[in-house]
């Protein structure tokens, strides 16, 4: 057996450096494809098993051709129903799922403002997360009296000054916040998630006409996406 020499490990250690720099100076800029347009999105390091598990389920193109099966005006629009592809028309929705659900990654300074990509689930304990189904949230704007009373809602939560500022002028859902897993964020188009929002509806919310969706990701240097949309990282 040859002896690596120590000339190789260094050059050897130097790529791998190189490589892990390289990785953190790029991240998946997510795009969702709808009748209205496109709406680009970047997911969360802070939810690692969400942003893993959302990346796999795009790359099998698991979403193309999905709808968002569940629409309310100034609150979200849903989607990630798998029965939802090609279902008959009035069909309930929204039970379809992968047979597992993710653990819950809530934190404090992801929060529900409009254009958040969040996980939905059904009522178990651990907040766990649907495998597939998410939604995003168009909410509204509230002022000092009704946002307090937002707030009393989530009585354990602390909401900064600046978070308190963006539900009052961008808007959003706070009776949503820590409940469920906020893993993404829309950077542009917001007037799709409107668009979208407020289509007619059945009374189970589902759009009269189906609005079927696209989900595609690509890896770009993250300089670029702060030059496209403005968004940094912390």
């Amino acid at each position: 057996m040859k002896c690596v020499s120590l000339f190789t490990l260094i050059c050897l250690l130097g790529l791998s450096t190189h490589l892990v720099a390289q990785s953190k100076r790029k991240d998946y800029l997510v795009t969702f494809s709808t009748p209205w347009g496109d709406m680009h999105a970047i997911l969360h390091n802070q939810t690692p098993l969400h942003k893993k598990n959302f990346l796999k389920l795009v790359d099998k193109k698991f979403y193309d051709g999905l709808l968002f099966h569940r629409i309310i005006n100034t609150f979200m629009i849903q989607g990630g129903d798998p029965e939802s592809k090609n279902a008959e028309a009035g069909k309930l929705l929204g039970e379809g799922d992968v047979g597992y659900r993710v653990p819950a990654e809530i934190t404090p300074e992801l929060f529900h403002k409009k254009g958040v990509l969040a996980a939905a689930r059904d009522n178990n304990p651990e907040k766990a997360s649907s495998g597939c189904q998410f939604y995003i949230v168009q909410g509204k704007v509230w002022d000092e009296k009704t946002l307090a009373e937002q707030m009393k809602r989530s009585p354990l939560r602390v909401y900064t000054p600046e978070q308190q500022n963006v539900y009052k002028t961008l808007g959003g859902t706070p009776h949503l916040d820590g409940n469920y897993t906020v893993f993404g964020q829309v950077l542009d188009n917001l007037w799709v998630i409107d668009s979208v929002a407020s289509q007619p509806r059945d009374k189970n919310n589902r759009p009269l006409k189906d609005i079927p969706m696209k989900v595609f990701c690509k890896k770009i240097k993250k300089k670029k996406i702060t030059k496209l949309y403005g968004y940094t990282w912390e």
